[in-house]
């Protein structure tokens, strides 16, 4: 069936002069041209014919600009009792409007702060209730949350190590290590491991320091009972120096051994970097004092149960009046 077939049938069914002339101009721009007759009952659709352009693209390309940026249009026939109505200009896609998905609606800000403002006083309740067992909940279910957040946020810094090279770690005779404890005791130079931890900027500098000396001594301010071993054994593997002694004010004395070789990499790739161990420790620090503070709270709500129960035992066991 040619177009001007269609545009002759329609033409016959359109009385409106302005429609006809509306339908004959997408007919000559050779738009996608789509008629739909429906039916009076909505759900049945008697025929449908769609025809796509006739043109090659270098005919279309020759059309004037608003011809060729001009979008497909479609007339819809629907059959009513009274007569006949014709839509003309939107795009039919096969699905009806009721069947498309509906735009997410944004909310605007007066809206997102009412929102802020109706979970603050709800939070506020909470906190304020006479109930001491929902203000202990709600406390004890935002340090968890806190805590969660906290844990997600320490996976970030999780660096994998890497293999272990193989080498043969010196031995040396006890008269040899009263020796080097004696002479890395009287020296002043040190290496400060603070807050931060072991990174890759401690063991850069322990290199440096075995450029001119036999030992150095790593000075751990602030450390807790036990973590000095944690030290001694993580530097030991990163600088494949010689632990020669621990001593009680938190100082470990290394020697970085008669076949020293300074790597052409002193700063291990498998370390965080400074600025990156200090957000790592603040959020150790800040999980630590979460925990403390969820071990108070459960405490707290089992003296809470207890001193329910007893009371309810009481209770019952008085004689009623």
């Amino acid at each position: 069936m040619s177009i001007r077939f269609v545009a002759r049938r329609v033409s016959n069914c359109i009385t409106n002069t302005s429609l006809l002339h509306h339908v004959r101009d997408l007919i000559s721009q050779n738009h996608c041209f789509c008629t739909r007759y429906i039916h009076s009952n909505p759900n049945l659709i008697a025929n449908s014919r769609c025809l796509t352009p006739l043109l090659s693209r270098n005919q279309i390309s020759q059309k004037p600009l608003h011809v060729r940026l001009a979008t497909s249009s479609a007339v819809e026939v629907r059959m009513d009792k009274d007569g006949v109505r014709f839509c003309i200009g939107k795009q039919l896609n096969g699905l009806s409007e009721s069947e498309k998905k509906q735009k997410r609606i944004r909310m605007s800000k007066k809206a997102k702060l009412n929102e802020l403002r109706f979970y603050r006083l709800k939070a506020k309740k909470k906190m304020r209730s006479p109930n001491p067992e929902t203000r202990i909940l709600y406390r004890l279910g935002k340090a968890k949350r806190k805590e969660e957040w906290l844990i997600e946020k320490l996976r970030k810094y999780d660096v994998r190590k890497a293999a272990a090279e193989v080498y043969d770690p010196e031995s040396l005779t006890e008269e040899e290590k009263f020796y080097l404890k004696r002479t890395g005791e009287k020296k002043k130079h040190y290496v400060p491991v603070g807050r931060r931890g072991v990174f890759g900027g401690v063991v850069l500098n322990m290199h440096l320091h075995w450029k001119n000396h036999e030992t150095v001594k790593v000075v751990c301010k602030p450390c807790r009972p036990g973590q000095i071993q944690e030290y001694a054994d993580e530097l030991t593997r990163l600088s494949r120096g010689i632990v020669i002694d621990i001593k009680p004010n938190n100082v470990i004395i290394f020697y970085r051994g008669k076949n020293y070789v300074q790597p052409e990499i002193m700063s291990p790739l498998d370390t965080l970097s400074k600025a990156k161990a200090l957000e790592k420790y603040k959020y150790e620090q800040s999980l630590e004092h979460t925990s403390e503070f969820i071990e108070k709270l459960e405490n707290e709500l089992k003296e809470y149960y207890k001193h329910k129960a007893r009371f309810n035992k009481e209770k019952e066991s008085s004689p009623t009046e």
